[in-house]
């Protein structure tokens, strides 16, 4: 992905000079049309102002390097802490463990787990429900970003035990 363009992996595909929008995390709605087909998706140019070319180009730069410079999350949600702390955690390796919430977002939470349970970086777990991606380790476990945004009316349930 550039701020001029990028490719999309998508189950259906257009014809070139096809109009698209596409929502994607962290970066919000693009708008552009279809360039070219690839395969299981489609390349497509990106519309946009300067300026939104600008903001783009800092967000992905953003994107690419917070991991490599220990840069905190972007923290877009309220965090808090769970009724009911525990929950159950699969790891890489399909063990079920049980964990603990430190705290919760709509879009991440803090896990309380054994330094040996700890799941590298970028390994996908699921939490009760929810699936996310570990994005760093702290001192008593590992912060998650979720595949998806939660929605907050469900977010403890999908993510603690009952």
């Amino acid at each position: 992905m550039s701020p001029g363009g990028m490719a999309v992996v998508a189950p259906v595909t257009g014809l070139p000079g096809e109009r698209v929008i596409a929502y994607v995390d962290h970066l919000g709605r693009l708008e552009g049309k279809i360039a070219r087909t690839i395969d299981n998706g489609f390349a497509m140019t990106i519309a946009a102002s300067a300026r939104k070319r600008d903001k783009l180009a800092a967000q992905l730069t953003w994107l690419a390097n917070r991991h490599i410079l220990n840069l905190p999350e972007d923290r877009r949600h309220g965090r808090f802490t769970p009724r009911n702390p525990l929950a159950r955690l699969i790891l890489p390796n399909g063990n079920n463990v049980a964990c603990r919430i430190i705290d919760l977002s709509q879009s991440g939470a803090a896990i309380a787990i054994a330094p040996e349970l700890r799941p590298a970086v970028g390994s996908v777990v699921t939490i009760g429900k929810t699936q996310g991606r570990v994005v760093r380790h702290i001192e008593d476990g590992f912060a998650v970003e979720f595949t998806r945004l939660q929605h907050p009316d469900f977010l403890e349930d999908s993510i603690t035990s009952e």
